[in-house]
């Protein structure tokens, strides 16, 4: 087998364990929470719940058995070394406020990245049962309609463009308002999609995503969803966006360089 097929087949196994994992949890009127929010940069409200903390340490039971000399990096349990050079990025609930409301917009997300960047992403709904991923020369979903390839919009104006962010204030005040400015020069604004977005993304059905205040395992899988199906992810400044931060996810060159000069004309005049 080799490494790459290897590798394809261990995320789908790790998606697999997560939503058996998680979805007893989804929907369960008792289901009790714990607020990170005083570790966050906002001190705003942050939950994490035991679903989210069975779905990771699942994901980590299958890479102990299948791929056991690769690192590790968890929301919930942090780094762990490897000597392979590859290391899965993992995020056993994206959404866990989406996941409390009870919105199908959560997801599991799960990448493998080495020095030269993500080599597969996956993006998992378990509830809708639909599967994103994309890496090794292919992007696919695969959900009740069936399987298919993806494959983004492609370039299209601004003003013919559906732009989504999760939360309607995106970050820091600068940042909230570079969005609005972007989101005024759109022709739709869609809000509190999650890691979901990203997938709608690969999918062709929008065309941006917005977002700031994002860690590393927030934005390596949709990186390599969106990549492999012909989209462009960069930070504010045109950069990688690997580490997460402010991110700009987009269908087309022409939607990301005139969505970019807006984000940068705006922070740059409030500096």
């Amino acid at each position: 087998m080799t490494d790459s097929k290897n590798i394809t087949e261990t995320a789908h196994a790790m998606a697999d364990a997560a939503r058996r994992a998680v979805l007893p949890f989804f929907r369960d009127g008792d289901l009790s929470h714990e607020d990170k929010g005083d570790k966050v940069a906002d001190g705003g409200f942050d939950p994490v719940t035991q679903a989210d903390r069975l779905g990771e340490e699942a994901m980590r039971e299958v890479l102990a058995a299948r791929r056991p000399e690769d690192a590790i990096i968890g929301e919930e349990y942090g780094k762990s070394s490897g000597t392979s050079g590859l290391t899965w990025v993992l995020d056993p609930i994206d959404g866990t406020r989406g996941f409390l409301a009870g919105t199908p917009t959560w997801g599991v997300l799960i990448a493998a990245s080495d020095e030269a960047g993500v080599q597969l992403g996956m993006i998992d709904q378990p509830y809708i049962g639909e599967r994103f991923w994309g890496g090794f020369g292919e992007a696919r979903m695969r959900g009740p309609q069936g399987e298919r390839a993806l494959a983004v919009r492609g370039d299209r104006p601004l003003d013919e463009a559906i732009v989504f962010t999760t939360f309607p204030e995106v970050g820091e005040p600068v940042e909230g308002a570079a969005f609005q400015e972007v989101s005024r020069a759109c022709q739709l604004t869609r809000y509190g999609m999650d890691c979901y977005a990203y997938a709608l993304l690969a999918a062709g059905q929008i065309d941006l995503v917005i977002e700031a205040g994002l860690s590393n395992y927030d934005i390596q899988a949709p990186i390599g969803v969106i990549e492999a199906a012909g989209g462009i992810v960069t930070d504010w400044q045109g950069g990688p966006a690997l580490d997460g931060g402010r991110v700009i996810a987009a269908a087309g060159r022409q939607q990301h360089d005139a969505a970019l000069e807006i984000l940068q004309r705006v922070v740059n005049e409030s500096a």
